[in-house]
């Protein structure tokens, strides 16, 4: 990989890192396409690496959440359990299907995380919280659809778990924390599951891993002090929508 090739996809990670931490999300539906137009084998590495840097993403986020005490710790617990046990299986279904389903399937987790995401930008910014046990009880079967979902496409599960917190009443930004809190454990999880069929250069790794890192800490800084939810979730919707119309073009075999 040229030095020029390297710098543009540092930026882009940094770019993705800063705006999907924004929101408690990993950044999986970006990094692993990045990957992929790099020329990298897509379920061995594009997967993988892209949960390494999905988990990555949203524990660094997690700390200035915490200090902002975003994070609903007991009430996503079920959330992120469901999510640990079920990650790895998703991981371990990819290896039978063919690269095309999983791109097909990609496609749709985006535009249907893209639907979800432009409709919570019309709800109101508050917390108005479903009961305790019925959050317990919602958490757990989301989570169990999160890390298999998350496990099986490499992006962490995130762009359902937003939604899903969203609608049970959290708020934008207490969603966003609490998201990276399960997606940080279902992509940890999930990476676990691909990484003995993983190959990894070092030298890009550790690019990116720089970058995820520079990038995480602002993104989720600048939510917790001067974000505008609505606005950083119709961005969002543009650039899943970006992504899944060339993931599309790319089946066909039409290059932009």
């Amino acid at each position: 990989m040229t030095a020029s090739l390297l710098g543009l996809t540092f930026a882009i990670i940094w770019g993705a890192s800063f705006l999907f931490a924004m929101l408690g999300l990993g950044g999986g539906m970006v990094y692993v396409p990045v990957m992929k137009w790099l020329g990298l084998d897509f379920k061995s590495v594009a997967i993988p690496l892209g949960l390494l840097l999905n988990g990555l993403n949203t524990g660094l986020a997690m700390i200035p959440y915490h200090k902002a005490k975003l994070i609903d710790y007991k009430g996503a617990l079920p959330f992120a359990l469901s999510a640990i046990v079920f990650a790895p299986i998703g991981a371990y279904t990819v290896q039978f299907m063919p690269t095309k389903t999983v791109l097909i399937l990609f496609i749709i987790a985006v535009l249907a995380a893209a639907v979800k995401v432009f409709i919570s930008s019309k709800a109101p910014d508050q917390d108005n919280l479903i009961e305790f046990k019925k959050r317990l009880i919602y958490g757990g079967a989301a989570g169990a659809l999160i890390g298999f979902v998350g496990g099986m496409l490499g992006i962490g599960g995130g762009f359902l778990a937003a939604p899903i917190l969203m609608s049970m009443g959290y708020s934008a930004k207490r969603a966003a924390a609490t998201t990276a809190y399960v997606v940080t454990f279902s992509s940890a999880s999930g990476f676990l599951g691909h990484v003995a069929e993983g190959h990894f250069d070092p030298i890009l790794t550790a690019v990116l891993v720089v970058a995820v890192l520079l990038g995480s800490q602002l993104g989720a800084r600048f939510t917790v002090k001067k974000a505008k939810p609505k606005l950083i979730k119709r961005i969002y919707v543009v650039i899943l929508l970006i992504i899944a119309i060339k993931l599309t073009l790319g089946l066909f075999g039409i290059k932009l």
